[in-house]
């Protein structure tokens, strides 16, 4: 949408602006203009909540087709689209098919992933994610260049293109196999074990701790049935009513504002007004939009350092340094960009094209920390820290929290652009600091742990990180085996074993509920 927005056609027909005199978009209507991109995320919103609960109740994979089938429609609608109206309910069909989408994928990443690489899995598919946005990005702008630039094929075509990738996902999907997490809880049990084998492997040592991951499966889903005290609703699970020791109230809480924060760390506004900070830089309108798509390549080279290292660090740290660094990349380009303005003022144009191509360098510093840190993580952390019975509803709070900080703040960037120019980078490098107190005081580390051990790291009352960690150590200590640390060193059945005494401990369940 960073390259529709600036198409002619495009601005003209949907009546949020005119063509200026450097040949730019000059913005009439900044609340139409940040409406039409921000109500894709109002769809993404509903769409992510209809998807979690298809989901958990119709499987993983059906629900990925069903998504990428409404996606398809939605794309076909801002395809055609002839006006602004048009636009908007295009953009939340659209929005509601790219919702079931993300609310189950990483869900279907991380079930059928080892515990030792998951991050890993996500990351590199995040990398391939960004690889879309690349691509779709120099579409875009390859075709600006169509004809003398007042096409509407300049927009239509780049909207039109993801309708054949969808169709290519909806075609292999069905060939993809379940979640064998999702077939245990449905009570397909000899499916999972069979996905599982071959997930996992079929012979020696891969069959024996394939067979005990399994049992494990088994066991915590039997559990978490019984630890919970009613239905799971998403109004339920909201204000943790119902959910016991599962505290799934407070999961729901850390992965919307995780995903809220993701957004207003500045990403956002640098994926979608990257043309608009530049021009702020300094920079003319045709080079703003080729130094925007050189900033997305980079963007996805630098997942790849998530790749490498999500599972070695941990999420914490990640997220640790990858606010620091954004940070202070932000509030750089702020100042660079102030200092490139005022020599423009002062007729100083050397000065002016120094401190605007440093600012851009700065950009380019915070996409690619973002691509190493905070791209991965908030969507990660949602797909694993809730139980089974609701893992993909869990999730697709997540995608709540994403559509959220994404409609918010694609809404008031263009005003914030407008009434504070270069200071809105500073507010983003404000939330930035903000984020490191507030990862650490409440997010528990879920790095090297399986998803069934998940559960005891919120069994605490408390929702601080260290008394979280300080009750997962007493049940390891209660258990006399290690569940996070030392996993190589166990064999399955120890593991396996682990993890039901603790969940035994932490539901303190009967018998005969066990």
């Amino acid at each position: 949408m960073g390259g529709v927005n600036t198409a002619y056609d495009y601005y003209t027909r949907m009546g949020f602006g005119h063509k200026g005199e450097d040949g730019g978009v000059v913005v009439t209507n900044d609340i139409l203009q940040g409406g039409i991109v921000s109500v894709y995320y109002l769809g993404t919103l509903v769409g992510a909540l209809g998807g979690g609960w298809f989901g958990d109740r119709f499987g993983r994979i059906k629900a990925v087709f069903v998504g990428a089938a409404i996606a398809v429609v939605g794309a076909a609608l801002q395809t055609s689209a002839m006006d602004h109206q048009w636009m908007i309910c295009a953009r939340l069909v659209n929005g509601w098919g790219t919702g079931i989408l993300n609310a189950i994928i990483p869900v279907w990443a991380t079930e059928t992933a080892e515990h030792t690489s998951r991050g890993q899995f996500v990351a590199i598919e995040f990398t391939l994610n960004i690889f879309g946005v690349v691509l779709a990005y120099w579409i875009e702008y390859g075709c600006s260049f169509y004809g003398d630039g007042t096409s509407s094929f300049i927009w239509r075509f780049p909207i039109a293109f993801q309708i054949p990738m969808l169709l290519a996902l909806m075609g292999l999907v069905i060939f993809f196999p379940e979640s064998p997490r999702w077939l245990v809880k449905v009570g397909r049990e000899d499916e999972a074990r069979y996905i599982l084998g071959r997930l996992r492997g079929n012979t020696g040592a891969d069959k024996e701790k394939a067979e005990a991951e399994f049992q494990d499966i088994v066991t915590s889903c039997e559990i978490e049935r019984s630890g919970r005290k009613g239905p799971q609703s998403y109004i339920h699970m909201l204000f943790g009513i119902g959910s016991g020791k599962l505290h799934t109230g407070r999961r729901v809480q850390l992965v919307i504002w995780l995903q809220i924060l993701q957004e207003w760390v500045g990403i956002a506004g640098v994926t979608i007004y990257a043309p608009t900070i530049f021009g702020i830089a300094g920079m003319s309108p045709s080079k703003r939009q080729w130094i925007a798509g050189l900033n997305n390549i980079f963007y996805m080279f630098s997942t790849l350092i998530c790749v490498f290292t999500l599972d070695k660090i941990g999420r914490r740290w990640t997220l640790y340094w990858g606010a620091v660094g954004q940070g202070i990349a932000m509030a750089l380009a702020g100042g660079f960009s102030y200092l490139g303005q005022q020599g423009t003022l002062e007729g100083n144009l050397s000065k002016a094209s120094a401190y605007g191509d440093a600012a851009v360098s700065m950009v380019f510093i915070f996409t690619f920390v973002f691509g190493a840190t905070w791209l991965t993580v908030p969507w990660l952390y949602p797909a694993e820290i809730f139980p089974l019975e609701v893992r993909a509803k869990g999730n697709a709070w997540g995608v709540v929290g994403w559509s959220i900080g994404n409609g918010w703040l694609t809404l008031l960037c263009p005003i914030m652009f407008k009434a504070l120019n270069e200071k809105t980078l500073y507010i983003f490098a404000a939330c930035n600091a903000l984020t490191i107190p507030i990862v650490w005081a409440l997010y528990p580390e879920t790095n090297q742990r399986t998803l069934e051990e998940i559960d005891l790291l919120f069994a605490a009352d408390s929702i601080w990180n260290w008394e979280a960690e300080k009750n997962f150590a007493r049940l390891q200590e209660q258990m006399g085996v290690g569940m996070s640390s030392g996993a190589d060193e166990e064999t399955p059945h120890s593991r396996k074993g682990s993890v039901v005494r603790g969940m035994s401990l932490h539901y303190e369940a009967k018998p005969q509920e066990k």
